[in-house]
């Protein structure tokens, strides 16, 4: 049931993790291991209540959270641009200025952001996820979407 499961979501996995860190593919995918090993330790709490990919986010968020490398936070898109150099994998990839801007926020709003728009969830499905109130996942998303807007010049 797990590796069918994992099967199925481990290209979202990737994907959510990889916009995480902001297009870092060695550090998404060292992410997306633990996250999936965390996930086996632990299949005894998951007992098919709910859907396994939102209870797979959740780990891999928490995972994120509690990764310091991948929450290192820049004061601008200029600044993220020059740590990251020519070690980032997907610096050609077509959405290179939206993983740049999103290193700049926090971590948290990072995460909201990255769930609202980029995987589809829902603020409360978010608010699950993140382990935090709606509210606090609408602000998130209020502050993370004015410093994109104005570190994206839109």
């Amino acid at each position: 049931m797990f590796i069918s499961h994992v099967e199925r979501e481990q290209e979202a996995l990737r994907g959510f993790l990889l916009a995480l860190c902001c297009g870092n593919k060695d550090d998404a995918d060292d992410l997306a291991q633990d996250a999936l090993v965390k996930a086996y330790l632990s299949l005894t709490g998951y007992q098919n209540k709910g859907k396994f990919r939102s209870w797979l986010f959740k780990i891999a968020c928490n995972t994120f959270l509690n990764h310091k490398a991948s929450c290192r936070t820049m004061d601008s898109i200029d600044e993220a641009r020059t740590f990251i150099g020519d070690n980032e994998a997907d610096a050609t990839y077509e959405h290179q200025d939206l993983y740049l801007a999103l290193r700049t926020l926090p971590p948290k709003e990072r995460s909201a952001i990255t769930l609202f728009y980029l995987n589809g969830y829902s603020i409360k499905e978010i608010a699950t996820i993140t382990e935090t109130t709606e509210g606090a996942v609408k602000q998130q998303l209020s502050r993370g979407r004015d410093k994109l807007k104005s570190r994206l010049q839109l």
